[in-house]
C-alpha cells in the first residue's frame, strides 16, 4: 500500500463509532485515518455527508445491458451502477440455457479478476436459479428451471466465485446443491420457493443462510398455512429486500425491518436507467413504465428500475434514519458476506465511499480509493 495519502474526502462522516466532522485520509485502496471532531448523537448534520459505499448483492442489469450481454455488457452495467454509488456488486444471473449461465459466470469471473477504472469491485456472482421452483417463477423462464445438480453447480463454482445463490430447498436435489455451495463459502438463500416452515427449519440447518427478495416469488403469510415469507419474519436473521417501494409496500418493508435483525436492501435491477419502453430480459419481452417493469402481461414484475442510491433515498423517505439506511445499503450486506473491510469507514477498511449533499444527491464516489465520476442527478426512472 502506498503510504502517501492520495485522497482526503471532507464532510460529515458516518464512522463505525458515530458521526465525525472532518476528513477521510486514503492511501492506495485503504482508509488510513479518519480525522476530525466527533459530533454529539443529537447534533444537526450539516454540509456534505460521507457514507460507506453502497453494496448490491442482487442486480441483473442497468444502463441498457444485463447479465447475458457478455463481459463488456456486464462491465457496462457495473459502471452504470457505480456511477450511482454502488462500490461493491454481485452481478446476478437468472434461469437460462446452461451454456448461457456458464458463459456469464466466466464473464463475471474475468471482471472480478481485472477491475477496470470506473467499475465497482465485483465480489463474485449471485446465482439466482436454475435450481428453483417452477410454481414460483416470478419473471424467470420456467423452461430452464432444473432439479438440483451437484456436479453442475460444482463446475460452476470452480468457474466463478459464487458469493450468493438462490435455491428452492423443496425441489429434488435442492438440499444437495445448497450443501455443495455452502461448502465453498457461498451464502445460500431460499427463494422462488413454496417450502413449508418445517422444511425451512431443516434447510437453515443444512446450509441455507438468507432469503431472496423477501415477499416476492415465494409463499406468503397465510395465518394457518404460513409460507416462506412468514418463516422469514419469524426466524430469519438475514434477508434481502427490493427497496423500490413497488415490489414491497413501504409499510410492509418497515414491518420486515422490525422483524428481521439484519434485513438489507437490493435493487434486483433490470432496465434501470432506461427510458420507458419495451426491452428484452432473460428471454422475455419486458415493459418499463416509470419505476414499474413487467412482463408483457402487465402484472408480473420483472426486476426494478432503481439504483442503490434510489434505495438509500427511499429508505430515508419512509422514515429510517441515515444510519439505518446506510446499514441496509452497506454495512449489513458486507456483514452477510463476512467482509469486515467493507461497508464501514474506519482505518484499514477498503476506501469505498460515497459523498451526498444535504438533499441526499450524489456528489462523489470512491472505489478502492479511485474517484469515480457520479452520474448526473436525473431520475433513474
Amino acid at each position: 500500500m502506498n503510504a502517501k495519502a492520495t485522497e482526503t474526502p471532507e464532510g460529515t462522516i458516518l464512522t463505525s463509532d458515530g458521526w465525525i466532522k472532518g476528513r477521510v485520509d486514503i492511501a492506495g485502496r485503504e482508509i488510513v485515518a479518519v480525522r476530525g471532531e466527533a459530533l454529539a448523537p443529537d447534533a444537526k448534520l450539516e454540509g456534505a455527508l460521507i457514507l460507506p459505499g453502497f453494496i448490491d448483492l442482487h442486480v441483473h442489469g442497468g444502463g441498457g445491458a444485463d447479465w447475458q450481454d457478455g463481459e463488456e455488457g456486464i462491465r457496462n452495467f457495473v459502471r452504470f451502477h457505480t456511477s450511482y454509488g454502488t462500490t461493491a456488486i454481485a452481478p446476478t444471473t437468472a434461469t437460462g440455457p446452461v451454456r448461457v449461465i456458464e458463459r456469464a459466470l466466466s464473464d463475471i469471473a474475468a471482471i472480478a479478476e481485472a477491475r477496470r477504472p470506473g467499475e465497482a469491485f465485483v465480489l463474485g456472482a449471485h446465482l439466482e436459479g436454475p435450481f428453483v421452483n417452477p410454481r414460483k417463477p416470478g419473471a424467470m423462464n420456467v423452461s430452464y428451471m432444473l432439479d438440483g445438480d451437484v456436479a453442475l453447480v460444482k463446475r460452476w463454482a470452480e468457474k466463478c466465485k459464487i458469493v450468493v445463490a438462490t435455491v428452492a430447498p423443496e425441489i429434488p436435489g435442492g438440499y444437495d446443491v445448497a450443501k455443495a455451495l455452502a461448502a465453498t463459502g457461498c451464502r445460500v438463500q431460499v427463494g422462488h420457493s413454496i417450502a413449508t416452515p418445517d422444511l425451512l427449519e431443516e434447510a437453515f440447518q443444512f446450509g441455507f443462510s438468507g432469503v431472496t427478495h423477501l415477499f416476492n416469488a415465494m409463499s406468503q403469510m397465510e395465518h394457518r398455512a404460513p409460507g416462506v415469507a412468514a418463516y422469514a419474519l419469524a426466524r430469519a436473521r438475514f434477508a434481502e429486500m427490493i427497496s423500490d417501494l413497488v415490489h414491497v409496500d413501504a409499510t410492509v418493508l418497515l414491518a420486515a425491518y422490525r422483524a428481521i435483525p439484519r434485513l438489507y436492501a437490493i435493487t434486483d435491477a433490470s432496465a434501470a436507467g432506461m427510458p420507458d419502453g419495451n426491452y428484452q430480459w432473460g428471454g422475455h419481452r419486458i415493459i418499463k413504465k416509470g419505476l414499474r417493469i413487467t412482463l408483457e402481461n402487465g402484472t408480473t414484475l420483472a426486476g426494478s428500475a432503481i439504483t442503490m442510491l434510489d434505495a438509500f433515498q427511499n429508505l430515508v423517505r419512509i422514515g429510517l434514519s441515515l444510519e439505518q439506511a446506510s446499514d441496509m445499503t452497506a454495512a449489513r450486506p458486507a456483514e452477510y458476506l463476512g467482509l469486515s473491510n467493507l461497508g464501514r469507514i474506519e482505518p484499514g477498511a477498503r476506501a469505498c465511499l460515497v459523498k451526498l449533499d444535504s438533499a441526499l444527491r450524489l456528489e462523489a464516489v470512491w472505489v478502492d480509493g479511485e474517484s469515480v465520476a457520479p452520474a448526473s442527478q436525473t431520475a433513474t426512472s
